[in-house]
């Protein structure tokens, strides 16, 4: 008789909380990763006094199951909240970072705004709700919502900084759930957001604008690093799955290092990887049509100044930029004012993202070109003056997954194959959400369904 065990296909930060979630159950897994290194998108690297973060800069803390993860992996120790000062947002207007407004009373006398976009937003809650059931883009929703001005100023840089994508392609339904929902159940966007305030007190969730950030003493490579170590040699590097076979009770993981048997198995990886995968299952599934899925290349450039050598202040979260302001860069997080020892004394260390869905041919610039071009538009933008002490850049070519209008029929064939292979889920960026949040929740939950229904 086989044992039963947990097959985990990819080593990103879901694959690795979800195996450690079900190991402290007492399931057996198994991680398989193609790469050489756990983590993913996340990378942190320190050299010459500087820390940086070529992907995620940051967790959100909205979640219980958050939480719980660093205590049961022993991290409080090593956690570090940002500075309650980092709130502080700037969007570009008229080429100049302005402060973001913390509440909709303040959006009334912010310089981000005109007078005839005020009035829109004083509108807001008399807007009546969608009649009908069709797939809307993000821009289309603020458009109807809160005007044009409201879309072009704030919804773009916000999809810039979280999706690197396009706010006329994205699904507000499936890109930003919590937004529609919002409408759906309130009426009002308003009104909304301050039921859920009452909402989130009783249920321990946090919402999202008033959730805490955190990162780690090294950086949030921390993270994956401790739970790989506690997952010990459940955790297969370099071991691509050339092929999965499903039988009548278990599933035949094939890899160039051999094959095992397995009760379930997770799929954690890209949507793209998942349309090349080879399975057989017993009732007939069609994996091709997640090549469709588009991910947005994005290229990340860490660059540390001296703090003379720039007349910002940089004491903010960062800066985002409407497509409106004509910039290369999407936009620029302020790094070592989130977290002390990013940057030596006296200096200051900036990352900013280039590419996405606005300018996807930029991504694809060398290290030497990115750097100069992040520079033009910092020196415009925060006055960034001499050369940078500190370069370092990383390129993804599929960086983020577009939950773009139409992305229902997605998620609906992922539902449709789970229902036809027994003991085969998909967790992950391409299913839960994109922010690292989401998916350490996304990864306990889909361990609690293993547990439940392969495990009971």
């Amino acid at each position: 008789m086989i044992k039963k065990s947990v097959a985990i296909i990819g080593a990103g930060i879901t694959g690795l909380t979800a195996a450690f979630a079900l190991k402290r159950r007492g399931i057996p897994v198994t991680v398989y990763e193609a790469g050489p290194r756990v983590g993913g998108v996340i990378r942190s690297q320190r050299r010459d006094g500087f820390l940086a973060e070529s992907g995620p800069n940051t967790i959100l803390e909205t979640a219980p199951e958050i939480s719980q993860l660093i205590r049961d992996l022993n991290l409080e120790s090593r956690r570090l909240y940002s500075s309650p000062a980092v709130r502080a947002r700037f969007i570009v207007r008229n080429r100049r970072p302005v402060p973001v407004p913390s509440s909709p009373i303040g959006m009334i006398t912010s310089k981000l705004l005109s007078m005839n976009a005020k009035f829109a937003l004083l509108r807001e809650r008399f807007v009546p709700r969608k009649q009908d059931d069709k797939d809307e883009s993000l821009a289309e929703f603020v458009t109807r919502r809160l005007g044009p001005e409201f879309a072009e100023r704030f919804a773009d840089p916000l999809v810039a900084g979280i999706y690197a994508g396009d706010p006329r392609k994205l699904s507000v339904r499936h890109a930003f759930p919590r937004l529609a929902q919002l409408e759906t159940k309130y009426g009002s966007i308003m009104k909304g957001q301050v039921s859920v305030l009452r909402e989130c007190k009783k249920t321990g969730q946090t919402p999202r604008n008033r959730a805490p950030s955190f990162s780690f003493d090294e950086g949030l490579q921390v993270l994956p690093e401790i739970l790989a170590a506690r997952l010990g040699d459940s955790v297969k590097l370099n071991t691509p799955v050339t092929r999965l076979v499903q039988n009548a009770e278990t599933w035949r993981v094939m890899t160039a290092n051999g094959e095992a048997e397995h009760t379930a198995v997770i799929y954690c990886g890209t949507a793209y990887q998942l349309a090349k995968l080879d399975m057989t299952t017993q009732k007939p599934v069609d994996l091709s049509a997640f090549a469709k899925i588009r991910y947005a290349p994005v290229a990340a450039v860490v660059l540390g100044f001296r703090r003379e050598d720039m007349s910002h202040p940089c004491n903010g979260f960062g800066v985002l930029i409407p497509a409106i302001e004509g910039f290369k860069i999407l936009g620029t997080i302020f790094s070592s004012a989130l977290f002390p020892n990013r940057a030596p004394a006296n200096h200051l260390l900036l990352t900013t993202y280039i590419g996405g869905e606005r300018h996807p041919e930029l991504a694809a610039l060398g290290p030497n070109e990115l750097v100069e071009l992040a520079q033009n538009d910092l020196r415009v933008l925060l006055g960034a003056t001499g050369k940078p002490v500190f370069e370092h850049t990383a390129l993804y070519s599929k960086a983020i997954p577009q939950y773009n209008v139409g992305y229902g029929e997605f998620k609906a064939s992922m539902d449709e194959i789970e229902s036809k292979a027994r003991g085969l889920f998909f967790a992950g960026h391409f299913r839960d959400g994109v922010a690292l949040g989401d998916l350490i929740v996304a990864a306990n939950t889909v361990a609690e369904r293993v547990s439940k229904e392969i495990f009971k």
